[in-house]
C-alpha cells in the first residue's frame, strides 16, 4: 500500500492528522521489518472495527513508581504512543510500571524500540482474546501474549527482542499468510513452555486491568548500558533480535 493511500485510509476513519501519522509510523514500521501482519493490512483490519476516532486516552493516577493509564476508548496504539512519548520524555528514576487497558497494541517491538532509543531498558507484554489453545488440543485458552524487550545501546542501534508465542501470528492470520489452527503455542514437543508463559503474562497482567485486554509495561533508567554495544561486537556482524 502506498503511504499517501494508508493515509488517506486512516482519515477516512476520522482519526485526525496526529493520529493519522501515529498509527502510520507504527503499520509502516512494521511492513518494513517485515512483520507484515501488523503492517498495512492492519489498516484493512481497523476499517472493519467499532471505533471511537475521537477518544483519547488519559492518566488516571500517578503513584511513586507505578503510573496508571485508560483508554477511555481509544485504540491501544495511541495509548502506547502516549505513554512513551511521556516516559521519553521525562525518563523514570529508577524504574516506572506503567498498566493500562489498549488494545490493540501492535508490534510490541516498535514501543520499546522508541524507549531504548531513549536510553532507556524497557519490557512491555500486552494481552488480547484467546487465541492459543492448550498444547493437547481443544478451544483457545489465552492470547498469544507477546513479550518485547528493548535494550538500549549507547553506540548504535539498540537490541529490540519482540516473541509471540504463538508459532504464528494474529496477523498472519489476519491477511490469509496463516490458517487459524497453525494458531498454536510455538514449540512443537516444547509447546508447553510457550503456553506457560502466555499464562503466566496474561495473568500478570489481568492482575491489573482486570477482565479487559491490556499491558504492563516496565520502563528504567539503567545504571550500566553495556551489554547491547559489546553483544553486537561479539557478534561480529550476526543479525541480533530487532535487526531490520
Amino acid at each position: 500500500m502506498r503511504p499517501e493511500d494508508a493515509r488517506t485510509r486512516l482519515a477516512a476513519l476520522g482519526f485526525g492528522t496526529a493520529d493519522v501519522e501515529t498509527l502510520f509510523a507504527h503499520f509502516d514500521d512494521a511492513e518494513r521489518r517485515g512483520k507484515l501482519g501488523h503492517g498495512h493490512a492492519r489498516i484493512e483490519w481497523l476499517e472493519a472495527q467499532e471505533l471511537d476516532p475521537a477518544a483519547r486516552p488519559v492518566k488516571a493516577s500517578a503513584l511513586p513508581g507505578f503510573d496508571r493509564w485508560e483508554s477511555r476508548g481509544a485504540l491501544g496504539y495511541l495509548v502506547l504512543a502516549e505513554i512513551c512519548a511521556e516516559l521519553s520524555e521525562a525518563g523514570p528514576w529508577p524504574v516506572r510500571v506503567v498498566v493500562a487497558d489498549a488494545f490493540p497494541t501492535g508490534h510490541l517491538g516498535y514501543w520499546v524500540r522508541w524507549l531504548a532509543e531513549a536510553g532507556l531498558v524497557a519490557a512491555l507484554t500486552a494481552s488480547s482474546p484467546a487465541r492459543l489453545p492448550h498444547p493437547d488440543g481443544g478451544e483457545p485458552l489465552v492470547g498469544t501474549t507477546p513479550l518485547a524487550i528493548g535494550l538500549p545501546n549507547p553506540e548504535g542501534e539498540p537490541i529490540v527482542v519482540d516473541v509471540s508465542m504463538g508459532a504464528v501470528t494474529y496477523g498472519d492470520v489476519i491477511r490469509g499468510a496463516a490458517q487459524p489452527e497453525q494458531l498454536v503455542p510455538f514449540g512443537g514437543e516444547q509447546a508447553h513452555k510457550a503456553f506457560a508463559l502466555a499464562v503466566g503474562l496474561e495473568g500478570l497482567i489481568s492482575s491489573f486491568v482486570g477482565d479487559t485486554h491490556g499491558i504492563v509495561l516496565v520502563a528504567a533508567k539503567p545504571e550500566f548500558s553495556h551489554f547491547a554495544a559489546e553483544l553486537r561486537e561479539r557478534a561480529g556482524g550476526l543479525r541480533l533480535p530487532g535487526d531490520a
